[in-house]
């Protein structure tokens, strides 16, 4: 048997119009659930009916953009942070790097030369370098592309009456039955026709 599926139907708009499953005009909504596992048209009015349906609670508002400015803001300061220390740290391997060599061992040479490999490799991919110090000094627009409006519209949310529901999960689990008896058929033999 699939998941049972929730009392938690969505209300949302169609483009075509069918018939109402209480009185049968044509309506443009339909109540959903998630995963569309059911749905049913309905008229707005029987929407505000209590014995049909009832409204639930809409979900709490998300961030405000004031919240996601604030935010973006302090990642924006910590990876300015970040980048501050990681040129303290190349500045101090250069220097090892310089020493490594005029010490003149083999074993100093070994230690500059991946280190020197390890500062290229930085470089390359944009870690190290001047560049990066004029980068840290300009100071960085904030970033606002993905900030949600707080006005996003949401689909209401309804919970069927118990006794609606129960019938609605009752024609789902009869048409699952159908589909299954359907399949099952198909491997078994016919029914000899026409007289003995």
């Amino acid at each position: 048997m699939a998941t049972p599926i929730q009392n938690i139907y969505y209300e949302r708009k169609t483009a075509t119009a069918r018939a109402c499953y209480i009185c049968h005009r044509p309506t443009q909504t339909v109540l959903a659930t998630l995963k569309a596992e059911d749905y049913l048209y309905t008229c707005d009015g029987h929407l505000g009916d209590v014995g049909f349906a009832t409204a639930l609670a809409s979900p709490a508002p998300g961030p405000s953009a004031d919240d996601i400015r604030k935010v973006v803001a302090e990642y924006g300061a910590r990876e300015a942070r970040k980048a501050e220390k990681k040129d303290g740290e190349d500045k101090d391997k250069d220097k090892d790097k310089a020493s490594a060599f005029s010490l003149g061992g083999i074993a100093s040479g070994i230690a500059g030369g991946v280190g020197a490999v390890a500062s290229g490799v930085g470089s390359a991919v944009g870690l190290t370098g001047g560049d990066e110090k004029d980068e840290a000094k300009a100071p960085t627009p904030p970033i606002t592309a993905n900030i949600p409006s707080s006005s996003a519209p949401s689909h209401k949310k309804y919970a069927l009456h118990r006794s609606i529901f129960e019938a609605r999960r009752a024609d789902l689990i009869r048409k699952q039955q159908t589909a299954r008896a359907k399949e099952v058929s198909k491997g078994l033999p016919q029914v000899p026709r026409g007289s003995f």
